[in-house]
């Protein structure tokens, strides 16, 4: 589904990452974890379009997406939620979804997937508070109508970055659940993450990134031994 192939991004002439080589397969949840400055943020930036790659390939289903602007991105399956959800606080929820139903209705043509109804079905609290500002709605709410917006884009990759950070332990049980419910779906899934729990319980596999570059791949079934690994632990993923 995804390749990415000997990226290099950065600031200005300042790169961040360094001949970065991953891959996500259709229906695959891969977490990408590391430690503050490891280059997480800037190769989601880089995925999604805000960051333009110095070198290297972004290849989406057979497409090169390397020079394709962020707001092209969903037409090729590709949602993100950022870390900061840069969410229109001042408009109510169902504004900043309507706004997303239209752009992926646009989008994803005869693909759509999600339906506003179906997506407010996935978040109970989502629909209680439709007509409510989103910027008077906690962290975690804000969150969910974060991830509705994005689905409402109609992807078959979901980019989440630092999904739970701050986030109350129900309210990331109950976001979890959503994301598992999709896989079933048939979503593909990058995670972006700290926890290393999280990503460990989410996602079938992952790479750690350190420094702006991969340090560590983590295959199907090595999960365990990872978690049990305390060297590995303590050098990239905060234990």
């Amino acid at each position: 589904m995804l390749e990415i192939q000997s990226l290099r991004a950065g600031y200005g002439a300042l790169p961040v990452l360094h001949d970065i080589n991953l891959s996500i397969g259709r229906n695959e949840a891969v977490a990408i974890v590391g430690p503050n400055g490891a280059g997480k943020t800037t190769l989601v930036r880089t995925l999604c379009g805000l960051v333009s790659p110095m070198a290297g390939r972004i290849v989406k289903d057979g497409a090169d997406l390397g020079t394709l602007p962020a707001h092209k991105r969903p037409e090729h399956g590709i949602a993100v939620v950022l870390e900061n959800r840069n969410l229109f606080v001042e408009l109510s929820v169902g504004d900043n979804l309507r706004l997303a139903e239209n752009a992926g209705r646009k989008a994803a043509g005869d693909r759509s997937r999600f339906s506003l109804e179906a997506v407010l079905e996935l978040f109970p609290i989502v629909k209680e508070r439709y007509c409510a500002s989103v910027g008077l709605l906690s962290g975690g709410q804000q969150q969910m109508v974060a991830i509705a917006r994005a689905l409402l884009l109609q992807p078959d990759l979901l980019i989440l970055d630092e999904l739970t950070t701050g986030l109350a332990p129900k309210i990331v049980k109950e976001i979890l659940g959503v994301l598992n419910g999709l896989r079933t779906q048939g979503m593909a899934i990058l995670l972006v993450e700290q926890s290393i729990t999280i990503a460990a319980e989410m996602t079938d596999r992952a790479y750690v990134l350190s420094v702006g570059k991969v340090v560590q791949e983590i295959g199907h079934g090595e999960w365990p031994s990872v978690l049990a690994d305390d060297r590995l632990i303590k050098a990239y993923l905060h234990g």
